[in-house]
């Protein structure tokens, strides 16, 4: 799931080098924080949270398919 939000969180910034993806697992839920550079923030978000709210569509339905649930935050 990592990998996944990494590869889609870089393709949408302007300083992908700038993307630090951590995972950490809490019992049966894995949390995955997202940290981009201030600037490239609302280009992760979207307007009223659409690119947000689809990236963590497309990471549910990959956890779905392995059974897990998978919490995605971006900071």
């Amino acid at each position: 799931m990592k990998e996944l939000v990494e590869v889609i969180a870089k393709a949408l910034v302007d300083e992908p080098d700038q993307v630090v993806v951590t995972e950490k697992v809490e019992g049966r839920t894995t949390v995955i924080e997202v940290h981009v550079a201030e600037g490239d923030m609302g280009k992760v978000i979207g307007k009223q949270g659409r690119i947000a709210k689809a990236i963590r569509s497309v990471v549910k339905a990959a956890a779905a398919k392995e059974d897990k649930k998978v919490v995605v935050d971006i900071t």
